[in-house]
C-alpha cells in the first residue's frame, strides 16, 4: 500500500468559524497532575510489597500479582483508551477516567485481602488507561510551535520524575505510618488529588475530539489485549510461579497472536476502515524510530529501579525511607535537565538524545563501581554520583524522544498515537521488571547480591549503548 501525506491527515478540519481550544496554563498543570498519577503509581509499590505481603499473608506470587496485574491491564488497554476520546471526546473520556482512578484506589486502600486488592489493581490499571491517554492528546490538538515544545518538555520531565518520585514517595508514606494505615496510605493518598484534579480538569481542560471519529477496532482491539497478555503475563508471573508449562506455551503463543493482529489491522487499513493501531502510521520516520529507542530505554529504567530497590533493602539493609532517597539525586537532577531540554534541542538538534545515552551509561557505570566497592554500606553518599549523572543522562533523552515519537501526527490521530506511545513504552516497563528483575533475583543464590547487583547493572548499560546507537537514526531536527 502507498501511503501518502494525505493518508495520514484529519478527513474533515474544523470550521474556521470554531476558535481553536486552546490549553491554558492551569490545563496544562491538571493534565500533567494526571499524567503523573499513573506512573507514580506503577512504582510507588515497589517498597510497600514486602509491609503488604505480611499484613495480608500474601504469597509471592500474589505480591506479583499486585504488581503485574496494574500493569498488564494498563498496558492493553491504553490504545483502546485513546480511541474512545477520539471518538466521545477527551475532556469526557479524561474526567470519566480520573474519577475512576480515584475510587479504584481508594478500594486498594481499603482491599482487607490480598486477591481483592489484586482486584482492585487492575481495575486501577483500565481506570488509567482511559486518562492518560487523552493527556498527550489534549496536549497535542490544543498546541503548536514553541508552545507545543514546552508542553511536551514539561511531560518528559513530569513522567521521568514520577517515575523516581514514586519510589521515594512509597518509602515515606510506608514508614511514615499515617494514622496507622501503613502501606494502605500509598493508595489513599491518590484520592485528595484526584478530587482536586477534577475540580481544576471541569475548569480548564478544553474539550477536544477526531473530525471525523471512527467506531472501535473490535478484532483489533481483542488481539492486541491477547497479544500483549500472552507476552506480559508469563515474563511477569513466570519466576514467582516456578515457570510452569503454561508461561511456556503463552509466550510461543505470542508471535503468532502478534502476527495475527497485524494482519487485521492492515486489512482493515487497506480496505479503508480505521484500525485500532494502524499500520500507515508506521510510514511516519519519526514515529517508528522513536518507538523503537523507548523500549530499550524503558526496560532500562524500570528494571533498574526494581533492582535498586531490592538490593538497598533486603542486600544493603536500608530502610525504605532512606532506599527511596538514596535515588533522590536522580530525581532532582533529572528534573532540572529536562526543562533544559527545549533550548538544547531548538540548538543542537535530536544529537542531545545522544549525549544523554553517553551519560546515562557512565551514570551507570559509576553506581556499579560504587556497589563493587562500598557494599554492604551502599547508601545516598555511594550513590550519589553515579545517581547524578544518570539522572541528567536520562533526562536528556526521556522528553525529547516523547517530543520526536508524535511531532508528525496529525491532530485528527493524537488520541491514537498518544495510545501506540504509551503502550509501547508501558509494555517495555513491564518487560524491564520481568527481565532485568528476573535476570538480578536468579543470580543472587549463586553470585550474592552484590555480584547480582553490579552483573545486573552491567547488562542494562548495554541496553544504555543500544539506546544510543539507535539515537543517531532520529531525525536530527523536530518539528
Amino acid at each position: 500500500m502507498t501511503v501518502t501525506t494525505e493518508s495520514l491527515t484529519p478527513r474533515s478540519v474544523r470550521s474556521p468559524a470554531a476558535p481553536a481550544p486552546v490549553l491554558g496554563g492551569l490545563g496544562l498543570f491538571t493534565v500533567l497532575l494526571a499524567a503523573a498519577l499513573p506512573l507514580v503509581d506503577f512504582f510507588i509499590v515497589n517498597v510497600a510489597l514486602p509491609t503488604i505481603g505480611t499484613d495480608l499473608a500474601a504469597s509471592e506470587s500474589v505480591l506479583e500479582l499486585v504488581v503485574a496485574g496494574y500493569g498488564v491491564a494498563y498496558a492493553v488497554l491504553l490504545v483502546l483508551g485513546g480511541r474512545l476520546g477520539d471518538l466521545f471526546g477527551r475532556r469526557r473520556l479524561f474526567l470519566v477516567g480520573m474519577a475512576a482512578f480515584g475510587l479504584t484506589s481508594l478500594a486498594c486502600g481499603l482491599a482487607p485481602g490480598a486477591w481483592s486488592l489484586v482486584a482492585a489493581r487492575v481495575a486501577q490499571g483500565a481506570s488509567a488507561a482511559a486518562m492518560l491517554p487523552q493527556v498527550l492528546a489534549t496536549i497535542q490538538a490544543t498546541t503548536s510551535g514553541p508552545r507545543r515544545a514546552k508542553a511536551m518538555g514539561l511531560y518528559g520531565a513530569t513522567a521521568g520524575l514520577s517515575m523516581v518520585a514514586g519510589q521515594i514517595l512509597g518509602g515515606v508514606l510506608v514508614a511514615a505510618d499515617i494514622a496507622g494505615t501503613g502501606w494502605r496510605s500509598v493508595f489513599l493518598v491518590n484520592v485528595p488529588v484526584v478530587l482536586a484534579g477534577l475540580v481544576l480538569a471541569v475548569r480548564a481542560v478544553p474539550e477536544t475530539r477526531s473530525p471525523r471519529p471512527e467506531p472501535v477496532d473490535v478484532p483489533g482491539t481483542v488481539l492486541l489485549a491477547a497479544s500483549l497478555l500472552t507476552l506480559l503475563v508469563p515474563l511477569t508471573e513466570g519466576r514467582a510461579a516456578g515457570w510452569p508449562l503454561w508461561t511456556w506455551l503463552s509466550l510461543v503463543a505470542f508471535p503468532f497472536v502478534a502476527a495475527a493482529f497485524y494482519a487485521v489491522e492492515r486489512r482493515a487499513d487497506r480496505e479503508g476502515r480505521t484500525p485500532l493501531v494502524p499500520p500507515s502510521l508506521f510510514a511516519l520516520t519519526s514515529l517508528r524510530r522513536g518507538l523503537l529507542l523507548i523500549l530499550p530505554f524503558s526496560i532500562g529504567f524500570s528494571g533498574f529501579m526494581f533492582v535498586i530497590a531490592v538490593a538497598l533493602q533486603q542486600g544493603a539493609g536500608l530502610d525504605p525511607v532512606a532506599a527511596g532517597l538514596a535515588l533522590a539525586p536522580l530525581a532532582v537532577v533529572f528534573f532540572v535537565f529536562s526543562l533544559l531540554g527545549p533550548r538544547l534541542v531548538a540548538r543542537y538538534g535530536t544529537r542531545v538524545v545522544t549525549a544523554g545515552a553517553a551519560l546515562q551509561g557512565l551514570g551507570l557505570a559509576l553506581m556499579a563501581l560504587a556497589a563493587w566497592r562500598f557494599w554492604p554500606h551502599l547508601g545516598f553518599v555511594e550513590l550519589l554520583p553515579g545517581a547524578a549523572v544518570a539522572g541528567a543522562g536520562q533526562a536528556l533523552q526521556l522528553p525529547v524522544v516523547y517530543r520526536v515519537i508524535l511531532s508528525e501526527v496529525p491532530p485528527a490521530r493524537a488520541g491514537v498515537g498518544s495510545g501506540v506511545m504509551i503502550t509501547t513504552q508501558q509494555s517495555a516497563l513491564a518487560l524491564g521488571v520481568a527481565t532485568l528483575g528476573t535476570l538480578f533475583l536468579s543470580l543472587v543464590p549463586g553470585m550474592g547480591m552484590r555480584d547480582a547487583l553490579v552483573t545486573t547493572l552491567l547488562v542494562q548499560l548495554g541496553g544504555v549503548v543500544l539506546t544510543g546507537l539507535l539515537s543517531l537514526r532520529l531525525p536530527r531536527t523536530v518539528v
